[in-house]
Parts: C-alpha cells; sequence; structure tokens
C-alpha cells in the first residue's frame, strides 16, 4: 500500500480540484492518469506543462502503470535509426548465411563430393584455355603467310589485302591471349571457391579437415 499512497493522494487532491463532472469521468473504472514534474502536474489526459517531458502514467485508482521518457532528440533519433538499420543488417547477414549453408548441405553429400566437384569445374576451364590455345596457333599460323607476303613488300607500298589480313591476325591474337588470362583467373576464384566450400562443410557437419583437392595443372 505505501507505494501507491502517493499517486492517490496526489489523484485525491487532483479529483478535489476537478468540478463535479470531471471526478465522475474519473471514478473507479474510468481513464488514466498522467504526471510529471513529480506528481505535482497531473490530468486524465496529458497536461500541456508535461508535453516534451518525462512522465507517468497511473489508472484510475491510482495505481503506477508505466513511466514514459521525454521525446529524443535529433541525435538519439540518430542513433536509434542507424542501431536500428545495423541489427537488420546483422539479421540479414544471419539469415543469407544460414540460407548458404543450407544450400551447402542440400548440395553436398560428403566433403568428398566437393573435391569431386572441384576437379570437374577445374577440368571445363582447362579444356577451354586448351581450345583457346589451339586457335592461337591456327591464327599464327594464317598470320605468318601474311608475314611472308610483306617481305617481299620491304621497301614499298604493302598491299592492303595483306596490310589488313596481318592486322586482323594480330587483333585476333590478342583478343584469344586475354582469353585465356580470364580463364587462368576462373581458375583461382574455382579453387577459393571450393576451398571455402570445403572449409564450411567441415564446420557445418563437425568433420576434421581434410586435404584441399589437388588443383589440375594449366594447360600449356
Amino acid at each position: 500500500m505505501a507505494s501507491i499512497a502517493k499517486p492517490l493522494a496526489l489523484l485525491a487532491i487532483l479529483l478535489g480540484a476537478l468540478p463535479a463532472q470531471a471526478q465522475n469521468r474519473a471514478a473507479p473504472g474510468a481513464g488514466n492518469f498522467y504526471c510529471c514534474n513529480g506528481g505535482r502536474i497531473c490530468g486524465d489526459s496529458l497536461p500541456e506543462q508535461c508535453r516534451g517531458k518525462a512522465y507517468r502514467i497511473y489508472d484510475s485508482k491510482g495505481n503506477f502503470l508505466r513511466d514514459v521518457g521525454p521525446p529524443m532528440s535529433a541525435d538519439e533519433k540518430a542513433a536509434l535509426l542507424l542501431e536500428e538499420r545495423q541489427r537488420k543488417e546483422a539479421e540479414d547477414k544471419l539469415k543469407e548465411q544460414r540460407r548458404k549453408d543450407q544450400a551447402l548441405l542440400d548440395t553436398y553429400a560428403t566433403a568428398e563430393d566437393i573435391d569431386i566437384a572441384q576437379r570437374k569445374a577445374e577440368a571445363d576451364v582447362n579444356l577451354a584455355i586448351k581450345g583457346t590455345e589451339e586457335k592461337i596457333e591456327s591464327v599464327k599460323k594464317r598470320r605468318k603467310k601474311f608475314e611472308d607476303e610483306a617481305e617481299f613488300y620491304k621497301n614499298k607500298a604493302m598491299p592492303p589485302e595483306v596490310a589488313k589480313g596481318l592486322g586482323e591476325a594480330n587483333h585476333e591474337i590478342m583478343t584469344l591471349q586475354e582469353l585465356i588470362a580470364v580463364k587462368k583467373n576462373d581458375l583461382a576464384n574455382i579453387k577459393a571457391k571450393y576451398d571455402a566450400d570445403r572449409k564450411r562443410y567441415l564446420e557445418l557437419t563437425g568433420g576434421k579437415s581434410a586435404p584441399a583437392a589437388k588443383t589440375a595443372p594449366p594447360t600449356r
């Protein structure tokens, strides 16, 4: 009873100061009361003097219901928004990791399956590299014919078709060499991907770390 004595006294003072119509509204079972400034200002709706301040809410019997803090400052609102955004980002990151983990477990039955998939992916890229290297050799043979013809025109104007043939062959060789560089970068990415998949798979399944799959040597 001591915990509500003060609110009851305040309400008694408030009720005594209110007209009869207001007292009827504040009878037991009516609305709540809002007090601020240590209970010196109260009303059955939030008093104007309490706006922008912390206040307490009591029921019509003087029982404390809850505290309401003062409005947040602009800096506090910004900090709260930042905290909420960071919390949401962390939740999204965790959700995405769980999705990836489940996909990993659904894709591979054992760690050895990851080794098999890595070897296949590397073999496909190496096959593409080999095919590109064969194309380069073919273009080089074609370019050699134009180079031989160009020997006859060292001291005079080269026929347009010879110059064009040389230029196209050089451009094609350069393009194919760039493609090989891309494919070799793909091999590095494949290794990194499957190494990460293998490590995470073993973490999820509680397996002991196994040696990484041997990388297929690039075709030269």
